[in-house]
């Protein structure tokens, strides 16, 4: 039996963002703790050309749920990129979460070799299925929720290895 673009990616995202919404519990106790008010961690970016916490969150979000619209076909939900409480990040998990769940992973069968084309600001690059879920989105999601780790951890939120990785 091989795995499919569906097995490599939807379980994926779903067990990270069960490890991200920890993590963001964490660094919302810390804060409560500490007496730190949220929008401080809640800015806090690593460096100034970077996103801060809340656009981690979204461009993890994002990151997942395209895969299943450009691989699947799956009709997008838009999201608006608004939030800027943990509560709303938590929603934004919770909304991503929901969305994977009702994916049919029929959707992403035999998808490796779709062409996907990804627009952004610099251009159009061009993927099959396959290289746009395990060069593109996977990484990238993983870039999101390393950087949104990151950024607490700076800030001085216990957080550690076990807390990113989860516990199976």
């Amino acid at each position: 039996m091989s795995l499919s673009l569906y097995d490599v990616s939807v379980p994926a995202f779903l067990r990270g963002f069960a490890n991200l919404t920890e993590i963001l519990k964490k660094g919302e106790a810390f804060a409560d703790e500490k007496g730190i008010a949220h929008k401080e961690l809640l800015e806090a970016r690593l460096i100034e050309d970077m996103l801060p916490l809340t656009g981690q969150i979204q461009r993890a979000s994002d990151s997942a749920k395209f895969v299943p619209v450009r691989v699947g076909g799956v009709e997008n939900v838009p999201f608006s990129d608004d939030e800027v409480t943990f509560a709303d990040l938590h929603a934004r998990i919770e909304k991503t979460v929901a969305f994977l769940k009702d994916v049919v992973p029929a959707s992403m069968a035999d998808r490796e070799d779709i062409e996907v084309v990804l627009k952004t600001r610099s251009g159009e690059t061009t993927f099959n299925g396959k290289g746009y879920v395990l060069g593109f989105a996977l990484p990238n999601f993983y870039f999101h929720v390393t950087t949104a780790y990151a950024i607490l951890r700076h800030k001085g939120v216990p957080v550690g290895k076990m807390d990113y990785l989860g516990r199976p």
